[in-house]
């Protein structure tokens, strides 16, 4: 028998065998290397730019050109936003128009539907792959744009119109949507449109009586008196109120839930307009009201539009030892302070002897019955004398000495044995300071050799019996020498 080699595999390409070493896949059909590139723009293929379609090769975006859809809005892979068709590939050296590599375009049969079944658009019938849904009716996706702009659409730029087409947002509200200037949002236009087409501008009214209808006297709008229906109704302490009226009765200005301020004249106010008119004034009050002048109100202007306010808290008198004890008037509960079980009137509230105002901080019970800032308590009843500043002055006010003891130390009483070791007197518990089992005086607990006060940080009790700073008990009885200066405070020889 002879032999019979192997037939090898043709290429689509150029219909000759390919071999093992040169071979290139795509589709089920095995190309040479150099025939793996694009049947119209001839670029060079891989594994992952490689489209086959009907033993051709092509890459994506010529694929995209050629058999992708087309129109504005379909370039997401094909590499095209325009209506390109590749014509420019089809006649290459004189060839047939419609032929590449012998292979012929053909032109896309639509298999028509029956009326009222297939594509709204084209007649023809959908396929669940390329269905794309639209009142109720399923469109090509290729048809499935805008009816004037012919813009590809989706379903959240479709708009369904009254002529059963489908539109982009923007031709939607050009054809259907309200005409006149500042309709134009979502519309894409802030003009009419209606002119350009012989409809006629539509007519507005100006103005909108909306007392046409008048209510029954205490049911309508408070301002015009009219019918309030649901669609316009604006509430305001109980009361309804035209979306219309609901401005500022001073400035006019809109006004809404959140700035509205009802006025005691059962109006309602913008929050600066009721300030201005009701609220204090003069500088400093413009807390709420954004204000801190009177905006050129003379005196009896606003004399006459502030409330009724008497500020004689002495007119009411109360019963003996139960009012305000300054004044001896009536204390009620909204301008009641509190001190040392005794009610006050907020304006009587201050100091006895400087007149400042006063809260639960700052205040202070004198013995002598009445209140008193700090200061003023201190220069009172305080301790006098140089470092008993706290109160706080640490100065004379009246030009005499205020140093009533100049030595420290109590001039009478008995002295025990058991008392202060530096002056000899009694000890009581709430000045004594506790040294090596033995009491001192807060007073004289300071060190022997450099008068410093001391505490229980720094107190060294020395072989002598007394006490000393850490600096004079090491300079007394530390080491001595050059180098024994550690907690000494001494580097030097004595």
């Amino acid at each position: 028998m002879p032999f019979q080699p192997i037939e090898a595999p043709k290429c689509p390409r150029c219909g000759k065998n390919v071999y093992a070493a040169e071979e290139r896949l795509a589709g089920g059909y095995v190309f040479h290397k150099n025939c793996f590139k694009c049947g119209m723009c001839n670029k060079s293929l891989d594994s992952t730019n490689c489209t086959e379609h009907e033993r051709e090769l092509y890459c994506k975006t010529c694929h995209g050109r050629k058999f992708g859809p087309k129109g504005y809005g379909f370039g997401t892979g094909a590499g095209t936003l325009s209506m390109d068709n590749g014509e420019q590939f089809l006649r290459v050296n004189g060839s047939e128009p419609g032929v590449r590599n012998g292979a012929r375009l053909e032109p896309r049969a639509i298999a028509k539907a029956p009326e009222g079944e297939g594509c709204p658009r084209c007649g023809g019938y959908v396929y669940a792959a390329e269905q794309m849904l639209a009142r109720g009716r399923s469109w090509h996706k290729e048809c499935f744009k805008c009816g004037t702009c012919k813009k590809g659409l989706d379903s959240i730029l479709c708009c369904e119109a009254p002529d059963k087409n489908i539109y982009c947002k923007g031709c939607y509200a050009k054809k259907f949507g309200p005409k006149g200037y500042g309709y134009g949002q979502g519309g894409g236009a802030l003009q009419s449109d209606c002119y350009a087409h012989d409809d006629g501008a539509p007519q507005i009214r100006a103005a909108i009586d909306v007392d046409k209808i008048q209510a029954r006297p205490g049911e309508g709008c408070p301002r015009c008196g009219g019918v309030v229906f649901a669609a316009e109704q604006k509430l305001s302490k109980g009361r309804e109120w035209h979306k219309k009226c609901f401005n500022c009765k001073d400035c006019h200005k809109t006004l809404d839930s959140i700035n509205a301020s009802d006025g005691p004249d059962r109006d309602v106010y913008c929050r600066t307009c009721y300030g201005k008119k009701w609220g204090p004034h003069g500088y400093g009050f413009a807390c709420g009201s954004g204000f801190l002048q009177t905006d050129g109100l003379t005196e009896d202007q606003i004399s006459a539009n502030r409330p009724f306010y008497n500020p004689d808290t002495t007119s009411i008198k109360a019963r003996e030892g139960e009012g305000c004890p300054r004044c001896g008037g009536a204390v009620f509960a909204a301008e009641q302070q509190l001190s040392k079980g005794k009610v006050w009137h907020k304006k009587c509230y201050n100091c006895g002897d400087c007149h400042r105002p006063l809260d639960s901080v700052l205040a202070c019970d004198g013995p002598d019955g009445d209140i008193h800032c700090r200061a003023c308590y201190g220069k009172l009843f305080g301790p006098k004398g140089f470092g008993y500043g706290h109160a706080p002055t640490l100065v004379s006010t009246s030009g005499e000495s205020t140093i009533q003891f100049p030595d420290g130390r109590p001039f009478n009483g008995q002295k025990t044995s058991g008392g202060c070791p530096r002056c000899g007197f009694a000890v009581f518990a709430a000045e004594q300071m506790i040294s090596k089992t033995r009491i001192w005086h807060k007073r004289c607990f300071y060190c022997s050799d450099c008068r410093k006060s001391l505490d229980s940080t720094n107190l060294n009790d020395g072989p002598d019996g007394d006490i000393y700073c850490r600096a004079c008990y090491g300079r007394n009885f530390g080491p001595k020498g050059v180098g024994y200066g550690l907690g000494a405070g001494a580097l030097t020889t004595f």
